[in-house]
């Protein structure tokens, strides 16, 4: 189908060094510009990179981020700064409205700072912003009703009632592993691997994705199995390591309107420590 334009649309994608939108960077950018006469354009890619734009993000790419996107810090060590190509881009996206797959809550907010770091104020006032995502979850709905009809082939009359959406579930689920079962997918490294299976155990990783030591997932584990804090300003860093350099750090979130479960943990956290200093 052909766009119905009154002005450039540019799709856009970012890989990043993290999801954190104030403090994370951009390592790679690709744009493709529709004009309302069907042109298309994309913005020139560096040299021997094949279309590719990638980025020194000036600070380190973390090894979990690497992994996900295949950049790392020796492919970007003698990359353009996004300031010194800031100026072409803002022209490239002058006057387009903006798209891309969750843009709306990631990609456009980290591209404005990134702008922004560069002294350059990238407005989106009066720009239409497409987020193909959200059209996405709107139109082929995750709920539980959606599920039912797309697993099981049945109405569910009985919504929001605790008992047919129990036994909905549970048939959903035995309908999932008939209908994954042999399919494989691949991880990020192109490995492949069969993620849906009968094996409970296989089902909760898959379920969990990362593992919480609280249910509320304020506090994760990180690759050395320590606990490490999933918010705020401590946000990837060790607690042990936090509650020793912040010494009211614990307090103040014992005091704040955080749940007792993760106040449990952080106790034995806290107690785990005072042992160790015996």
């Amino acid at each position: 189908m052909k766009l119905n334009l009154k002005r450039p649309l540019a799709f856009f994608d970012l890989e990043t060094t993290g999801t954190e939108i104030g403090k994370d960077r951009i390592v790679e950018l690709a744009v493709v510009k529709i004009m309302p006469d069907g042109q298309v354009s994309m913005m020139p890619a560096q040299r021997g990179k094949e279309h590719r734009l990638i980025i020194n993000p000036t600070v380190p790419i973390p090894i979990e981020s690497s992994l996900v996107h295949g950049i790392y810090d020796a492919d970007v060590k003698d990359a353009p700064t996004f300031k010194d190509f800031a100026p072409k881009l803002f022209k490239f996206l002058f006057d387009c409205d903006l798209g891309g797959f969750n843009s709306n809550r990631f990609d456009i907010p980290l591209l404005a700072e990134e702008f922004l770091r560069a002294d350059i104020d990238f407005s989106i006032e009066g720009r239409n912003l497409i987020d193909v995502q959200v059209i996405f979850h709107m139109m082929e709905q995750r709920n539980l009703k959606a599920a039912y009809k797309f697993y099981c082939g049945k109405d569910l009359p009985d919504a929001h009632e605790a008992l047919p959406d129990t036994l909905a579930t549970l048939e959903v689920f035995e309908s999932m592993l008939d209908h994954y079962k042999n399919v494989e997918r691949e991880d990020e490294q192109g490995q492949s691997y069969l993620p849906v299976q009968n094996d409970m155990e296989v089902i909760h990783k898959l379920s969990e994705r990362r593992k919480k030591a609280d249910f509320a997932g304020h506090i994760v584990y990180n690759e050395q199995n320590l606990p490490v804090f999933n918010f705020g300003k401590y946000k990837g860093q060790v607690v042990q390591e936090v509650f020793t350099k912040d010494t009211g750090y614990f307090s103040w979130m014992m005091n704040a309107d955080f749940p007792l479960y993760t106040k449990k943990v952080l106790k034995e956290i806290r107690e785990q420590m005072r042992q160790a200093n015996k």
